[in-house]
């Protein structure tokens, strides 16, 4: 079997976000943990209306898209799993992740999701668990393990550098075996069912 494909999936857009910073950081994780192919997906790149098509992508998987959206479609749909990285706003996620979500049914399916959390108090758990739900509807499988990075603005030096990287190291490389074991499985079986 060939190496998996990876998507990590920065979910803010917001000007002057840290997304990038966490990006970099779990890239780099994801990398040396050596498993993955790893695609990095910035959701400011793409055009993401928030008027979806007349019809739910679960009934027509592959409604007309706008022309900006035709490269993250192609690259949601050759993933084999996914990192999804979000803030907490508002005690959940963001509007533009929820547009990419929205306007995709089968690129999501029956494929493994793990999540990268940042944010104030919470470290992005309460997105993660509203995401644990739409995913959950979509049919994909949410893995358990994540990594969050409360106060997140404590814990990243001036250059986007964690200050005390070993613990959260630990919980990316934890997250990724996690990751990988039901990516594959769920890629063998999508590949049996085929």
């Amino acid at each position: 079997m060939s190496m998996l494909k990876l998507a990590v999936i920065i979910g803010s857009v917001r000007e002057g976000r840290f997304a990038p910073a966490v990006a970099s950081w779990f890239v780099e994780q994801a990398a040396r943990h050596g498993a993955f192919e790893v695609d990095l997906i910035d959701l400011a790149e793409a055009e993401l209306p928030l008027a979806l098509p007349a019809v739910s992508p679960m009934m027509e998987p592959d409604p007309e898209r706008p022309a900006g959206m035709t490269d993250l479609t192609r690259r949601l749909g050759e993933a084999d799993a996914f990192v999804i990285l979000t803030p907490d706003y508002n005690r959940s996620y963001p509007a533009s992740l929820k547009a990419a979500i929205d306007w995709h049914f089968t690129q999501w399916d029956r494929k493994a999701i793990g999540f990268v959390g940042y944010s104030g108090a919470s470290g992005g758990l309460l997105a993660i668990e509203h995401l644990r739900q739409v995913f959950n509807e979509l049919n994909a499988h949410t893995i358990r393990n994540y990594v969050t990075f409360p106060r997140y603005y404590l814990l990243f030096d001036a250059e986007g550098k964690l200050l005390e990287p070993a613990e959260p190291a630990a919980a990316a490389t934890a997250m990724l075996d996690q990751l990988h074991w039901w990516a594959t499985a769920l890629t063998t079986a999508r590949s049996a069912a085929a």
